[in-house]
């Protein structure tokens, strides 16, 4: 084999080729390591772009190349989502069942805490404790055993309302017949049945008919307050009943008995002239606005209540609403009052006037925020404001009478300066405006609650309905 074979033999036929020496070598890697480090800087940055020039080049890019970040642009970042606007209802659904059977917030409370939930996980849900959270839920919440509210026809609705109307309107239309009666019966030329031997006794009868027209008033104003929106909630005390009669009874005599007892007396029975059947013909009267202006509360409450997020904001609605039922009632006492006193023509002792309107309407608006609070479930505040009304005016009372003791005197002169300078209707006027200032702002705390607008509770469960014998059948 010759020199040439040798250095053409197949050992350097399956090496590289002569052109692919070290250097050339070099070369080429250095041209091949520019061409695929060169679209690590000139990459395109869209994807249309990258494809195109991938189907021109034939090249594919290294797995490691990533397209270049987009610039910013100068767009304000997106609020956080928020919960949903009313995250109550959420809680309402998740405890619905708890809800239903519970018979008052406290027992909502309890089971939210043995599922729980605590006062931090209550200040989630905008509520500053467990409790107030449960109020707000036995407020929403429809109880199990409540009978959906169906929907009437609407001739019964018309019939109910007038109903309810005429029922309001009864009282103070006996009254009014009850006063005509006896000033016929004053001025009777007739001899009358009840006669003495000399002469026949007009007195008598009106004692008789005004006795009777009392009870059929007080009858009247107790189905007011038994049915309608005047009614109560839960059971109130008894004692609620007798603290209105002394009210009623001060407002048609009172001021005759407070003059006497400052003379000296009483020792005669007030005669017809003396007492003040002004106040009570308004009175009486009043019960319709104070119907209508109850209704109105209520309803604006229950609808407020059902738009509110939270409580805070349930209670900020309510108040307004409270204050303009009071006012709406306020204005139509001294209306009434007005009137009843201008058609009687002060015919109380003391003449009428403002001192005997202020009277009327204090005492007025303070039976109408004792009845609110006993509709909505608050029957001991209802009974304290009559109650002390009543302490203040038998105080007054009891301080003229002791001043008469040795020793004493000073008791009764605050009254005696008040009667001189104000007239007696001042004592009745200050002795229910204080308390009904009390309860009006005790109402602002206590009606502006979730839990004085719940659906009333039935006063007796009703009976299971029978299963049918077929029920069990496919």
């Amino acid at each position: 084999m010759t020199t040439a074979d040798r250095e053409t033999g197949p050992g350097l036929d399956t090496g590289a080729p002569p052109e692919a020496g070290p250097g050339a070598g070099t070369e080429t890697g250095t041209e091949t390591g520019t061409e695929a480090a060169a679209p690590e800087t000139t990459w395109p940055t869209t994807p249309e772009a990258v494809t195109e020039a991938v189907t021109e080049a034939g090249v594919t890019p290294p797995p490691s190349a990533a397209p270049a970040p987009l610039p910013v642009r100068d767009t304000p970042a997106r609020p956080p989502r928020r919960g949903p606007a009313d995250p109550v209802k959420t809680l309402m659904h998740q405890h619905r069942a708890l809800c239903e059977q519970a018979v008052d917030p406290m027992e909502i409370a309890a089971g939210l805490e043995a599922h729980g939930v605590t006062d931090r996980t209550a200040s989630c849900f905008r509520h500053r404790d467990v409790f107030s959270l449960a109020e707000e839920l036995y407020a929403r919440v429809p109880r199990a055993d409540a009978p959906p509210p169906a929907v009437p026809a609407p001739g019964p609705v018309r019939r109910g309302r007038a109903v309810r109307v005429a029922l309001h309107l009864l009282p103070g239309a006996v009254c009014a017949v009850t006063v005509a009666a006896v000033a016929a019966a004053g001025h009777a030329s007739t001899p009358v049945p009840f006669t003495s031997a000399d002469e026949p006794s007009p007195s008598l009868v009106q004692t008789v008919v005004a006795a009777a027209g009392a009870g059929l008033v007080l009858l009247a104003l107790r189905l007011c307050v038994r049915h309608g929106p005047l009614s109560a909630r839960y059971p109130t005390a008894r004692s609620i009943g007798m603290w209105a009669c002394w009210l009623a009874g001060y407002a048609l005599g009172g001021d005759w008995l407070l003059r006497q007892a400052l003379a000296g007396g009483p020792d005669r029975p007030p005669p017809h002239s003396q007492l003040e059947i002004a106040s009570v013909l308004a009175l009486t009267c009043a019960v319709v606005p104070a119907a209508w202006c109850a209704r109105w509360f209520a309803g604006r409450a229950r609808r407020e209540l059902a738009g509110s997020r939270c409580l805070t904001v349930f209670a900020s609605g309510a108040r307004p609403l409270l204050l303009g039922a009071t006012a709406m009632q306020l204005v139509a006492l001294l209306a009434l009052s007005a009137a009843a006193d201008a058609v009687s023509g002060g015919a109380g002792g003391d003449g009428g006037g403002v001192g005997t309107v202020a009277a009327a309407s204090a005492l007025g608006v303070l039976l109408f925020l004792a009845r609110l609070l006993a509709r909505h479930g608050f029957p001991a505040a209802a009974a304290a404001g009559p109650a002390a009304a009543v302490a203040l005016e038998a105080a007054a009372l009891a301080c003229v009478l002791a001043a008469r003791l040795p020793g004493l005197e000073p008791l009764g002169r605050p009254v005696e300066v008040a009667v001189t300078h104000l007239g007696p209707s001042a004592v009745p006027a200050v002795a229910c405006a204080l308390p009904a200032l009390a309860l009006l702002l005790y109402a602002l705390r206590a009606l502006t609650g979730a839990s004085a607008h719940a659906p009333a509770p039935d006063a007796a469960p009703a009976p299971p309905a029978p299963v049918p014998a077929e029920a069990g059948r496919p």
